[in-house]
């Protein structure tokens, strides 16, 4: 009998490290993905340098590197994403836990006293004396599921895809972060330079409409001169008020985004007037699956599906199962750990599904279309990724060559004015001539402000767009 038993966990433990080589369901391919040779909006021949992951350092301004590290270390919705980093790996860990076996400890002590007139097992009388029985016992029990198929295998796999698509989520936040702190800080910057503007423009009506009553008093001009002057001067204030209120909330926005009380939080004033953006590595398309974080994490996620697709599987097979348990027994408690008060027992399982209603059939059913349904977001999420390099370079392109013709339209506006104050001075025409030129000059400085800003933005957008300086490769 012992030399069966003996041949039996034989046999258990051979199966327990032959058989784990075994995994059923499908091993994870990534899916087929159309890769453009080349993005038609900036054709490049050959793949570019990669981007630095502090690639803000490309702007080479010291404030923009302050608030964003200071943004990395603060910022609550940064802080929400490393901790569910923190639950995913932790997760990972009680997944890999059920590879390895269950043991627990269950010490017990018993007191039975036994009637004086039970019966004799033996006589069939009376036995006539009461007993008290003391039993200690110190069991160790093992519960040990044989991976036979690779259900657990799987699940682990899966688990730790989830892991690292929670990391690479955390790339997607990190890189959302820095571009919104960068695209909030130049914005501020840019209604600083509106400001600026509308602040000399300001004191210059202001100067020209006591010029013009000085005037009105001496009977050179009409009074609607002196009505134009004012309502120009008045309009142009609540233009200012209104830049003033922007740059408020954009600082507003810009403190939250670096983990900061508002209140207590500024940025010192600094005109984007003559800024230019940094040439960023754009590459090629195929370049895209390794370097956006947000593809990374969608392709983590189909690898998750995909290693459930092999747990719904092993769920059609048996399940082996090793029980064992040993340790103490007495009934006094100082032999308790004596050779002789040893106890041990094993038992292997064997559960095979027979009827389930079809609940097994159906689950791998709907595992099988989880997959699919990530398989479209994998896909949908490369082709937002090309789409959105293609936006930001024809976005850039644009403004780059409309900040030239508003900087060119500037120059011709102050060129505008200078002649119509010279023509007005001699009577040539009349105010409302000045008054177009001294409008067509401030919409244009305004618009070469916002063109700015949007330059930069796009700038960033595209970085943003290219991965910033994330890598799929990257060490988790």
């Amino acid at each position: 009998m012992q030399r069966s038993i003996d041949i039996l966990l034989t046999a258990l433990v051979s199966l327990a490290i032959v058989l784990p080589g075994c995994e059923v369901g499908p091993n994870y391919s990534r899916p087929k993905v159309e890769q453009p040779t080349e993005f038609k909006s900036q054709p490049a021949t050959l793949p570019a340098a990669p981007i630095s992951a502090e690639w803000w350092r490309l702007y080479h301004d010291a404030e923009l590197d302050q608030l964003i590290a200071t943004a990395n270390e603060s910022n609550q919705t940064l802080r929400q994403a490393i901790a569910r980093v923190d639950q995913a790996r932790a997760l990972s860990h009680v997944a890999a836990s059920y590879l390895l076996p269950t043991v627990t400890a269950d010490p017990s002590f018993n007191r039975t006293r036994y009637s004086a007139n039970r019966a004799n097992t033996i006589t069939g009388g009376v036995v006539g004396k009461a007993a008290v029985i003391n039993d200690w016992q110190v069991p160790f029990d093992l519960s040990y599921e044989i991976d036979v198929w690779g259900r657990l295998r799987r699940s682990v796999e899966s688990s730790n895809a989830q892991a690292n698509a929670s990391e690479d989520d955390l790339g997607v936040v990190r890189l959302t972060v820095a571009t919104d702190v960068a695209t909030y800080y130049y914005t501020v910057r840019a209604l600083d330079a509106q400001e600026q503007i509308l602040q000399q423009t300001v004191t210059a009506y202001a100067d020209q409409v006591r010029l013009v009553s000085v005037q009105l008093k001496n009977g050179l001009v009409s009074p609607i001169d002196l009505d134009q002057a004012q309502a120009q001067l008045e309009a142009t204030r609540s233009q200012l008020r209104d830049v003033q209120r922007a740059r408020a909330d954009e600082e507003h926005a810009l403190a939250i985004m670096c983990g900061r009380p508002a209140p207590s939080f500024s940025v010192s004033a600094d005109p984007l007037l003559e800024a230019a953006p940094p040439v960023a590595p754009v590459g090629l398309p195929a370049q895209l699956l390794t370097r956006r974080p947000d593809v990374a994490e969608s392709e983590q996620n189909l690898v998750s599906y995909n290693a459930q697709v092999g747990v719904a599987v092993a769920e059609f097979y048996p399940t082996i199962t090793l029980n064992g348990s040993a340790g103490f027994e007495s009934v006094s408690f100082e032999h308790i750990l004596d050779w002789q008060s040893k106890i041990a027992s094993i038992g292997p399982s064997i559960s095979a599904p027979i009827f389930e209603g079809g609940r097994l059939k159906y689950n791998l059913a709907a595992v099988k279309a989880q997959y699919e349904q990530a398989v479209a977001a994998y896909l949908n999420q490369v082709l937002i990724a090309y789409g959105d390099v293609e936006d930001a370079l024809t976005d850039l392109h644009a403004l780059t060559d409309e900040v030239v013709r508003m900087r060119a339209a500037v120059a011709a506006s102050q060129d505008y004015l200078k002649i119509a104050q010279v023509q007005y001075k001699q009577g040539l025409v009349t105010y409302l001539i000045v008054i177009d030129a001294e409008r067509t000059l401030l919409a244009n400085q305004l618009t070469l402000s916002q063109n700015i800003n949007q330059e930069m933005a796009a700038s960033i957008h595209l970085i943003k767009a290219l991965g910033g300086g994330w890598a799929a490769d990257t060490p988790r």
